[in-house]
């Protein structure tokens, strides 16, 4: 396979950056959300400042040989703005949480995006036709004097400069009390759920003003609240099937064919905790900030603080595999508690093939462990090597006293440099690793 060293492991390469080099960053260039499309030919990002960026694989690239994994800015647009709720004196933030593309079904692109009370569809298009030759109208849009109309002609097409256009053509919003976390499309291709602290819903594509709420663990006394939802997401086929996870580390799957509110869930996948870890820090740990479906339908993986699981659809006793993303900051939680980076949401993704998991971690690291050898491998987003092609040294953390060479100290990690947000190329190994405001793009390395 390509891009393989002698012990079987994929090498991977830089690719592309974008973003700016300054170090004074605005809160609104963050990015916030990635998401590849269906077959990889549109990758888009959300940010802070509630913008869209939708980058299109250069088709010179795919061709190229040997062949590079690249992508230029396709299209941007502001998708969400700031609100103020007047009843509740909130302001919203108009910051993207969550992006999902639909399946393709004609020329036009269409894609999710909500923030933290709204959801919008957006349709993206090209034009590169335009009509002209209108009776009553200039080329330019100006009204034709009657008078001048002598004779009958009919409008024709002319070709012009190619233009995206991004327009939203549904706005799903009043639905939730709380910030939305998550969003998913359904298999059906009709229905997508939205996913709260504390509710889902369950929404037609073509309707903005009924939703069906099919999960609901707001205790009648507020006080009562022992946990929240922390991601939801439709199984990839059977589109009854979805799963929901919580801050109490458990993951529930549920049947819509059971009944219209899904309270009682079909499974709980959950494992019980180690006594001997238990610590004034092990309930925040456990709470589960991802869980992804596989692409056969038949895994889930969760990320929580320190490890990421893989969760045999019908086992639900145990997790069937288990990588630790960072075990060297366990000593580390209570400085990690009073920089609140324990609360930090990170994100896991499958390949394309479910062999292989990536998730990020402190520093700009990410981590990526392949399913089949059980090896694992620290990469780095930087821009110190940033030559095409240049193929990424594996990083390594020391937590004992003496370092060597190519170690890092782990009390010399950077917190506040973190990878929270990833993408993995459906079909190919390229993946999208957003580092603060900047947007890393890596590749398996070619054939030499």
């Amino acid at each position: 396979m390509a891009g393989e060293c002698a012990s079987g492991e994929v090498q991977w390469s830089f690719s592309q950056v974008k973003g700016t080099v300054e170090d004074d960053v605005t809160e609104a260039d963050i990015i916030s959300t990635v998401e590849f499309n269906h077959d990889g030919e549109l990758l888009a990002t959300g940010d802070k400042g509630g913008r869209v960026v939708i980058f299109q694989r250069e088709e010179q690239s795919k061709h190229a040989e040997p062949p590079r994994g690249e992508y230029n800015v396709y299209s941007t647009f502001q998708s969400h703005e700031p609100e103020f709720d007047y009843l509740k004196s909130l302001e919203i933030e108009e910051k993207i949480n969550k992006i999902k593309w639909l399946p393709r079904q004609n020329h036009a692109h269409f894609l999710l995006s909500t923030n933290d009370k709204t959801v919008k569809l957006w349709k993206v298009s090209e034009r590169d036709k335009k009509f002209v030759g209108f009776n009553l109208q200039n080329d330019d849009g100006s009204v034709r004097d009657l008078p001048e109309l002598t004779s009958l002609r009919v409008p024709n097409t002319q070709p012009m400069e190619l233009m995206v256009e991004a327009s939203p053509r549904r706005v799903f919003a009043n639905a939730h009390t709380y910030h939305i976390n998550s969003i998913s499309v359904n298999s059906d291709g009709e229905t997508y759920v939205s996913a709260d602290d504390l509710r889902i819903n369950l929404w037609h594509l073509g309707i903005t003003d009924q939703s069906f709420n099919i999960v609901d663990i707001k205790p009648a006394n507020m006080e009562e609240l022992t946990e929240v939802i922390t991601a939801a997401e439709f199984h990839p086929k059977d589109c009854n099937v979805f799963v929901y996870s919580s801050s109490k580390g458990t993951i529930r799957l549920c049947d819509m064919r059971a009944s219209a509110l899904c309270d009682q869930s079909a499974k709980m996948f959950e494992e019980p905790e180690d006594p001997s870890n238990r610590s004034f820090f092990s309930e925040i740990i456990s709470s589960i900030s991802d869980v992804r479906f596989s692409h056969s339908g038949r895994y889930l993986i969760s990320r929580d603080y320190l490890s990421v699981k893989v969760w045999d659809v019908l086992m639900d006793t145990k997790p069937v595999e288990t990588f630790p993303v960072h075990e060297y900051l366990r000593s580390k939680l209570c400085s990690l508690y009073e920089n609140d980076c324990i609360f930090d949401k990170f994100e896991c993704v499958w390949n394309g093939t479910d062999s292989s998991i990536m998730t990020g971690s402190y520093n700009n690291f990410f981590r990526m462990f392949d399913r089949n050898t059980k090896r694992d491998v620290t990469l780095e987003a930087s821009r110190e090597n940033c030559k095409p092609l240049h193929v990424l040294k594996p990083r390594r953390v020391n937590t004992s006293g003496k370092r060597k060479r190519d170690e890092i100290s782990v009390d010399s990690l950077d917190f506040n440099r973190k990878i929270l947000h990833t993408a993995w190329h459906p079909k190919e190994n390229i993946i999208a690793v957003a580092a603060t405001n900047n947007l890393y793009l890596f590749q398996e390395k070619p054939p030499s």
